[in-house]
Parts: C-alpha cells; sequence; structure tokens
C-alpha cells in the first residue's frame, strides 16, 4: 500500500529546512549535493508546493549535470507540474538542445501532450526553436498533432510569427 506524504504542515522545521536546501541544489545546479542526497535515500521524484519537480527545476533552469544526476537515479522526466507543464516541453519553451536531448535520451515521449494538447514540438515552433524542433522530428514527433484548440505545430509558430519553425515545419 502507498502512503500519502506528508503535508509541509506536518513536517518540523529542521525537515523543511532540508527540503528547500535541495530544491535549491536542483534549481542552482548543484549535481554533486543532489546526488550526496539521493544516495542517501533522498525521494528523486520529490515535488514543492507547485507540483514542481526536482528534475522540473533542474532542467527548467538550464542545469544538464544536476538533470543527469536526477534521471539516473529514478527522476520520472514525464512528471508534469501542477499548470501541466513538463521538463520537455520547458526545455523547447526555453530552447535547451542539451536538455531536451538529455530527457528524450532517459526516457520523455517526444509526443506527449500537456493539458491542451500542446506538444514539445507545438512549444518549440510558436517560440522558433528550430534546433529543438529539428531534434524532436529527428525523434519521432508528429508534426500534424493539434492541440484541443485544432492547430498543429505549423499552424501555431504561423499564428505566433515563428518564421523559421514555420518554414520547418512546412508553412
Amino acid at each position: 500500500m502507498q502512503q500519502t506524504p506528508p503535508q509541509a504542515n506536518e513536517l518540523d522545521e529542521e525537515t523543511l529546512t532540508l527540503i528547500r536546501k535541495v530544491f535549491q541544489f536542483a534549481r542552482s545546479g548543484d549535481a554533486a549535493e543532489l546526488a550526496a542526497f539521493l544516495d542517501h535515500g533522498f525521494p528523486p521524484n520529490l515535488r514543492n508546493e507547485r507540483g514542481d519537480s526536482l528534475l522540473m527545476l533542474a532542467s527548467y533552469h538550464g542545469h544538464v549535470d544536476a538533470s543527469k544526476v536526477l534521471l539516473e537515479r529514478g527522476a520520472d522526466p514525464e512528471a508534469m507540474n501542477d499548470q501541466g507543464q513538463s521538463p520537455l516541453a520547458g526545455a523547447a519553451f526555453k530552447g535547451n538542445l542539451a536538455i531536451a536531448t538529455l530527457l528524450l535520451d532517459h526516457g520523455a515521449q517526444v509526443d506527449n501532450a500537456v493539458p491542451g494538447g500542446k506538444t514539445a514540438l507545438m512549444f518549440a515552433a510558436m517560440f522558433n526553436r528550430v534546433e529543438i524542433a529539428q531534434l524532436l522530428l529527428a525523434r519521432g514527433a508528429d508534426p500534424a498533432w493539434t492541440s484541443s484548440e485544432g492547430f498543429n505545430a505549423a499552424a501555431m509558430a504561423r499564428k505566433m510569427g515563428a518564421a523559421d519553425t514555420a518554414a520547418l515545419l512546412g508553412d
């Protein structure tokens, strides 16, 4: 039987301070400190009050080594936060090719859509992230996938004025 994790108000101040410290290691990319905590049993899929996992924070802030430490110790590359954002969609939005590649290499699904039906390819297209779009297409992203609004990646690129990705996707 799986236990429900304790709520923040159920933890003592020392434990909360420790948890905050680990989240700061993820945000700042301190791979060595993260590895030490994870190797001593700290859960790799811990989430903060907004549902952001350690991996979400490390990858969103562009920390390849910290993201790799987390992935190698069991962090879920598909874990979405409370806003329905995934690490891969975040990497596509930010235009971080190294993080996107790392996430895909560790099991992130190329066409996993966030709520609303948007895929990482759509985020890459909307923000004119050509290299990310090329990577996603090479890894099997479906350019014909449509969001709940009925737009595919090329249409989203055109809508956002992202000429390079619109051309890549067949504008």
